[in-house]
């Protein structure tokens, strides 16, 4: 493998499903896949939930919900962002998806295409992102209509935050109108949501970031494992003399003779460029320093007094290097490590 890859680990998938269904005790378990699952491969990861158990399935939009549903013939499957045009909503016809609703203008655009099929309703309980101010209103304007009003749902600011005072207040606000429409489903928690406030399982649950093997909530464990592993070839070795620079705007320069490899993967293939002169990466089970700027098909590691030999492979993030680490490294997050993974980086099942 003479290329940045992602080898995707489907048994430790498995295993984090199986953990994700225990926590969630009775209720549903909707896997969430949007973003390609989450930068790991929809191809992959959605086939492997379906066959250990996996019925129901949440993705963004109508798009990617065509995507699966021709991997997934028979799952429900729930698109988080609703629908915002008349193509999308005859994709929701057409591939019998289930739009999430959070104001009445997207009900004509359902009625134009024809659809008269399930949908759930999204409650702005404190978020001030997307919702429904009056979800028993739109509740109303969904029955008139002849759509069919299954499910409630809301979504937590802070759930990784459990002790911020604004959780309690979303859950609040969501109780008083899930006990308005009691005999919707209801749903509220995602990943992080789940392990801190097990008491508001409801009746579905939406882990997202749990599944791929990222820890949600700091300090505490559920036992994941994580599901990617990136890594990337040295493509070259290099001796640099003391006071010699590298990479763009020379902002590297050697403290004294050493020698650099030269990895291809740069911040095209998902290599982030805040992990420029710093960033932590494993080669030969040893952590090293990514020296220079990140490039778009490359970034240099500090391989002095090492064996590394050209072809070894650097490890970015993966079972022996959380992606937690490289991204409080490059001050965000581990979603978007994980969804920038570029395009023309083979997602390789193991």
């Amino acid at each position: 493998m003479q290329r940045a890859v992602a080898e995707i680990n489907v048994s430790a998938l498995r295993h984090n499903y199986q953990c994700l269904c225990r926590q969630a005790g009775d209720a549903v378990c909707m896997a969430v896949v949007k973003a390609n699952a989450y930068g790991h491969g929809i191809q992959h990861v959605a086939p492997t939930l379906s066959a250990a158990g996996c019925q129901h399935f949440a993705v963004t939009d109508a798009h990617e919900g065509s995507r699966l549903r021709q991997l997934l013939p028979d799952a429900h499957i729930v698109l988080l962002a609703g629908m915002i045009s008349l193509d999308e909503a005859v994709l929701c016809r057409v591939h019998r998806l289930i739009p999430v609703l959070s104001a009445r203008w997207q009900i004509p655009l359902l009625w134009q295409a024809g659809f008269r099929q399930e949908v759930w309703i999204k409650v702005d309980s404190g978020m001030a992102r997307t919702g429904a101010d009056e979800p028993v209103a739109l509740y109303h304007s969904c029955r008139t209509s002849g759509l069919r009003v299954i499910g409630l749902l809301s979504h937590l600011a802070c759930a990784d935050t459990p002790e911020h005072p604004l959780n309690q207040q979303q859950i609040a606000v969501f109780r008083q109108w899930r006990q308005r429409l009691p005999h919707l489903q209801a749903s509220l928690l995602n990943s992080a949501g789940l392990l801190a406030f097990a008491d508001q399982r409801l009746d579905v649950v939406r882990p997202g970031i749990a599944l791929y093997g990222v820890e949600p909530l700091a300090g505490q464990s559920m036992g994941l494992q994580p599901v990617m592993q990136f890594s990337a070839p040295v493509m070259q070795l290099r001796q640099l003399k003391k006071g010699q620079s590298v990479g763009y705007d020379a902002s590297f320069v050697a403290p004294a003779d050493m020698q650099i490899a030269v990895v291809r993967a740069g911040y095209a293939d998902g290599v982030c460029r805040h992990l420029s002169n710093g960033g932590t990466v494993l080669i030969h089970g040893q952590r090293r320093s990514i020296v220079g700027r990140v490039c778009m098909d490359y970034c240099m590691i500090d391989v002095e007094n090492s064996a590394v030999r050209q072809g070894d492979r650097v490890i970015f993030w993966g079972p022996t290097l959380a992606v937690s680490e490289p991204a409080r490294q490059a001050g965000t997050i581990a979603y978007e490590l994980l969804t920038r993974v570029g395009e023309r980086v083979p997602r390789i099942p193991v």
